[in-house]
């Protein structure tokens, strides 16, 4: 199916990325779907780190996926360590990347019952959002810190 390794990471760490999405999105996930979701999450993230055009941007988005999935299953801990590390690597990316990294961390912190930490982060990411000059960006960035402040 691949012709070298370089073929099969590029392959997986964007499909894994993708059937990550549609379990996140999928209504009536049961837990083995939740248990395949954090796999595929992790493994996305892996094979991104396998890849020779890896950047600290496509951490960003792995850590911050990874973040994404641990908040929806409810582990609080767990989001909050993927976000940290999202906003690691996020120091020097757009202000979309660095947002949302804010916006991992600001949803690790509400699920976590830390509204001092939430409201900081949020804070943080909707003067980030004002920064994004893609106007699809900037609205995804500002329609998720909107929905994450009203939940």
């Amino acid at each position: 199916m691949f012709t070298n390794e370089t073929a099969a990471h590029q392959y997986f760490s964007a499909d894994f990325f993708g059937k990550t999405w549609e379990l996140l999105e999928k209504q009536g996930r049961n837990q083995e779907d939740d248990e395949r979701m954090i796999s595929l999450a992790h493994a996305s993230l892996a094979h991104w780190r396998m890849r020779e055009d890896c950047t600290d941007r496509h951490l960003s988005i792995g850590y911050w996926q990874i973040s994404r999935v641990h908040a929806v299953l409810g582990q609080a801990e767990n989001a909050r360590h993927y976000g940290d590390l999202c906003l690691a690597v996020s120091g020097r990316e757009p202000p979309f990347f660095l947002g949302y990294a804010h916006e991992a961390l600001a949803r690790a912190a509400k699920l976590a019952g830390d509204g001092k930490a939430f409201r900081c982060h949020l804070e943080s990411a909707q003067i980030l959002a004002e920064q994004v000059e893609d106007a699809e960006e900037k609205t995804m960035l500002v329609d998720d810190l909107n929905k994450l402040a009203q939940a």
